[in-house]
């Protein structure tokens, strides 16, 4: 009894050890202390004691003694590393190095610390910037007719690009020093969203220019002379950029770009000097066909040796005036009514002061690219997300309760409102998401984080935009004035391919420089290998494996606990979803440490299996943003059932994707362990209940301020005619009259009315004392707005005809031909 009482001791000892992350002297020490009492209490003897001395001594020198665990443990294991560390291009390692690890890194590195981000202050609207969204932003929505737009004009009207000019919305990430707004990320995004709940074209021609483009790599690495020069007119509208990255075969991977730039000598103003000559073709360029200005980025060599021994620059950005000699812009693709299209040049020469930053960032474009594709990532997509997500639970709750079937709204339908729970729960998501992501490009360059963002909120756009359809039906399917979801449903595949492709964003990016970045050894490992640094691998190594044993430790006993050991920052409803956030973590953490050790390089070409991790990832930062969020909003009773709705639903799609991996990891007696280390218990994540989403699709019904909080900051129409405004006057005057309308149907359908037209049937309503005069007249306006707000678009002939080719049938044959 003794002996198993000892080895239960042991047991308990190494767990707590390794549960708590204990330094290698203190397991050292438990181990002289545990021998040392054992020997006390006489379970064991003298021989005993000498035993475990001449087997522990040796074994505590060998790895606290520093020079000589370097010289037998720490150097062939050193030697192995180096062996089998894959090779790394220095496109590849600016990639890594670009940008900065933020909230994300707390997730990913199993015991984050909720201090941080609950004393995180996210970034408030300055008064200016509130001005501007409630008055200049407003003034534009109004000017915006997205159907006129898409399919009348293929283009903004010119009053409108006066407008977006005059009023500095190409400016908003110009500083004021240089003519610009100087706008916060998250108040460019705010006005980014609010129009893009109006018109898709506007809000991608004004993102544009406040994203990666010639303005922002300006402000950031732009030489004075080149801010002097650009900046002032870039902001006032007077020039208008673009910047050539993608073209026909670089696209996603634009480190492979063919396009060139030969360091050579030629002719600029009159007088030689030493240039580069550029060649390059562009393609799906926003803006290219109007700008004034382009931002090229190419690979420059200098195969003479003019600027010095290197022959390969690198990758290269430059800014060409679009007149230019040599520079052709003005074609247009056709993705939507915004411009976009191809950019070409051949041995066009350009001096070296036109490169971005001057001749000391020569090469240096690619790590420019990485750290400012952030702003597209952080703030425009997910902006542009977000407004299609609030105006798809605006007008689908007022179309949910307006339009009836069967004799009942039909948002009050379970099927119905399967789907309206989830644009309601993705609508609170991705708002929590937005304002913690745009916030956190306020604060540093968060590479990783704004990846995160642009997937999965373009990706549950396209959820929130499909459910929306379905619950319309044929009222989201014909086109027209009318139809307030065919333009976000049209702009989808945009969303969900610039800015890196969402495939290759999901399968490479998230896990693949995440679990590099964020993890604390990993990276700084590499490093030390390339840099033959012994001394550092030493340090770093030994210090790897006690962060994985204490991960493992933690994933399983907070498993086993039910997460109860785990810590929360505050009691309260959200207590237990920081525990659980907490407990996977962990999880995530020594799963992919037992993975990076197993798979090593290999890892980078099993992208389903770093897909599921990076999800792992992803939701862990979403759900803890939906708990900062529903905590910054005062923890008010409305948002509860929404903040459980995500919680829950995160935390179903973080088992989906662990059972995913440890399903399909390659060795399968290593999957099971990994299981039962993660879910000792079993699977305990489920989630949303349908009732829980039966109270998020009621909600969705209601007027009130939890509904214009969750749509705030998009632009309803103000007047019948409109296509958002009609459908929310007759939501409006509905919720005013809805016990009468009611009272009349019920009659109706009772048989007590007379006619066949609403018109009899309210005058036999009156008739009969069911309703008086005044109450049918309200009865019958809101059958009038009812009727009308259901209706879709129908066309003549000959207005379809014209809208497409001008009515000249030549037109369409050299289409056809073309």
């Amino acid at each position: 009894m003794t002996v198993i009482l000892s080895l239960l001791a042991a047991l308990a000892a190494v767990w707590a050890l390794a549960y708590i992350g204990a330094p290698l002297l203190a397991w050292t020490a438990a181990a002289v202390v545990y021998f040392g009492a054992l020997y006390g209490l006489g379970v064991i003897g003298t021989t005993g004691i000498v035993i475990a001395a001449v087997i522990g001594v040796p074994v505590a020198v060998l790895f606290n003694v520093v020079p000589l665990r370097r010289s037998l443990l720490t150097k062939p294991i050193f030697k192995g590393f180096k062996a089998v560390l894959p090779p790394m291009s220095d496109t590849e390692r600016e990639a890594l190095e670009a940008g900065d690890v933020w909230w994300e890194a707390e997730m990913f590195r199993g015991k984050p610390d909720w201090t941080y981000l609950m004393n995180f202050q996210r970034t408030r609207l300055t008064d200016e910037e509130q001005s501007f969204l409630d008055n200049e932003t407003e003034q534009l929505c109004e000017m915006l007719d997205e159907w006129q737009i898409t399919q009348e004009l293929m283009d903004l009207p010119e009053d409108v690009w006066q407008f977006i000019r005059d009023k500095r919305f190409f400016a908003m990430l110009i500083p004021k020093a240089h003519g610009g707004l100087g706008f916060s990320a998250l108040a460019q995004s705010t006005i980014v969203a609010k129009i893009a709940s109006r018109s898709l074209t506007a809000a991608v021609t004004v993102m544009v220019p406040n994203s990666l483009g010639p303005g922002e790599l300006l402000v950031h690495y732009g030489t004075e002379d080149q801010q002097k020069r650009w900046l002032p007119g870039l902001a006032q509208g007077t020039e208008i950029p673009c910047f050539g990255l993608t073209g026909p075969e670089a696209g996603s991977d634009a480190g492979s770009i063919p396009d060139t730039g030969i360091v050579c000598k030629g002719e600029f103003e009159g007088k030689e000097v030493v240039g580069l000559k550029l060649t390059f073709s562009k393609r799906w360029i926003t803006l290219a066909p109007v700008a004034t200005v382009v931002g090229l980025a190419f690979k420059a060599y200098d195969p003479d040796g003019l600027l010095g021994d290197d022959r390969e620059l690198g990758i290269t950005c430059a800014l060409v005036p679009a007149d230019h000699p040599g520079v052709e812009v003005g074609k247009r693709h056709y993705p939507g009514a915004f411009m976009n299209g191809p950019i070409y040049g051949k041995d066009v020469f350009i001096p070296l002061e036109w490169v971005i930053g001057g001749r000391e960032q020569i090469g240096g474009g690619w790590r420019m690219l990485v750290e400012c594709l952030s702003a597209g990532r952080g703030i425009s997509l997910p902006a542009l997300s977000s407004a299609a997500s609030k105006m798809s639970y605006r007008m689908t709750g007022a179309f949910g309760r307006v339009r009836r079937q069967f004799k009942m709204p039909i948002g009050k339908f379970e099927g119905v409102q399967e789907a309206s729970a989830r644009i309601a729960g993705l609508n609170y998501k991705m708002e929590a998401a937005r304002v913690l992501t745009a916030s956190g490009v306020d604060t540093c360059a968060p590479s990783v984080v704004t990846a995160i963002a642009k997937y999965h909120m373009t990706e549950w756009m396209r959820q929130s935009v499909n459910d929306a359809m379905d619950i319309h039906g044929g009222r989201g399917v014909q086109q027209g004035p009318r139809n307030y979801l065919a333009p976000s449903y049209q702009a989808i595949p945009i969303a969900i391919t610039v800015e890196g492709a969402n495939i290759l964003t999901r399968s490479l990016m998230i896990f693949g420089q995440g679990a590099i970045r964020c993890h604390p050894y990993v990276f700084p490992e590499m490093e030390a290998a390339r840099e033959d640094d012994l001394k550092a691998f030493d340090k770093l190594l030994w210090g790897h494996v006690g962060y994985s044993v204490n991960r493992g430790a933690r994933a399983l006993t907070l498993g086993l606990t039910g997460s109860r050991l785990a810590g929360a920052p505050i009691s309260g409803p959200t207590a237990p979803y920081f525990r659980e956030l907490a407990r996977m973590s962990a999880a995530l953490a020594f799963v992919s440490d037992v993975t990076m050790g197993m798979l090593g390089g290999d890892l980078k070409r099993k992208e389903r299996l770093s897909a599921r991790l990076g999800d792992v990832l992803s939701q862990l930062y979403f759900a803890s943003a939906t708990l900062k969020y529903f905590i910054d909003e005062g923890q008010q009773e409305a948002d509860l059932p929404h903040m459980q709705w995500v919680m829950d639903d995160s935390l179903r799609e973080i088992a989906d994707a662990f059972d995913g991996f440890f399903r399909n990891f390659p060795n399968r007696f290593v999957g099971k362990a990994l299981r039962v280390m993660v879910f000792p218990l079993g699977r305990p994540y489920h989630g949303a209940s349908d009732d829980l989403g039966g109270q998020l699709a009621d909600a969705m019904l209601e007027p009130g301020a939890f509904r214009e909080r969750m749509t705030a900051d998009t632009y309803v129409g103000k007047s019948a005619g409109d296509a958002t405004g009609r459908m929310e006057q007759a939501f409006q005057m509905l919720v005013k009259v809805e016990p009468l309308y009611n009272k009349f149907a019920k009659a109706v359908a009772k048989g007590q009315t007379r006619g066949l037209t609403v018109t009899d049937q309210l005058a036999s309503c009156v008739e009969a004392g069911i309703l008086s005069q005044a109450e049918a007249d309200e009865v019958a306006a809101y059958d009038k707005l009812r009727y009308d707000a259901i209706l879709t678009d129908a066309f003549e002939p000959d207005y379809l005809l014209n809208r497409q080719n001008g009515g000249h049938q030549d037109k369409v044959q050299e289409a056809r031909v073309a």
